[in-house]
């Protein structure tokens, strides 16, 4: 078993600290073994058929996409790494298919909050950035700022202002994808009231 220990923990390392049972299978391990290491505390269980290597602590984005990884990061937790707020949600916010079970969101860390959302809507505008080697899905700047007017009452004033103002001072902006998103979320005319007025 120690053999298997080190090229245990660099795959742990290569995928973002996480594994699936599938993955454990793959590089040899047994569901006995796999006992085993969680009875060593060298591996914990996080959700089913999802371990976690205890000595390496991966980032909170990066079990939210290894453990839901058609999940898009959205809203106010998008916002923050545009720096269009410097408020930290209490929960990551993230877009979900309307239809998928709300019991799969119920984990203890890291806090989520899901957002069910029209299939139709979920692709638009999704980018997909590499958080210690993992694809993360989160929307970009335009799509971000078209979610932010969208769910304009679940924000303080104090966002909603400095998002809308971040982003028409952002050089990264792309106006004709803001108005492209806008069309096809139906927000249009609060796109052209709020931010084209000001372009």
């Amino acid at each position: 078993m120690n053999k298997k220990l080190e090229p245990l923990k660099n795959e742990f390392i290569n995928r973002g600290g996480i594994l699936k049972t599938v993955e454990l299978n793959e590089l040899g391990f047994s569901s006995r073994q796999i006992n085993y290491l969680i009875d060593n505390k060298i591996v914990s269980k996080i959700k089913h058929g999802f371990y976690e290597y205890i000595e390496y602590h991966p980032k909170e984005e990066v079990i939210i996409a290894r453990l839901f990884p058609e999940a898009v990061i959205f809203l106010e937790s998008a916002a923050i790494y545009y720096g269009y707020t410097d408020r930290i949600p209490a929960a990551w916010q993230i877009s979900v298919h309307r239809k998928s079970k709300p019991s799969q969101y119920d984990i203890s860390y890291p806090s989520i909050e899901p957002f069910y959302q029209d299939p139709k809507f979920i692709n638009i505008g999704v980018d997909v950035i590499k958080v210690d080697g993992v694809d993360v899905r989160i929307y970009d700047r335009n799509r971000t700022i078209c979610d932010i007017l969208r769910y304009e009452k679940k924000l303080s004033d104090e966002t909603f202002k400095s998002a809308i103002k971040r982003y028409v001072d952002d050089p990264k902006k792309n106006v004709r994808k803001l108005f492209e998103y806008a069309e096809k979320l139906n927000i249009a005319n609060k796109v052209q009231t709020y931010i084209g007025v000001r372009l």
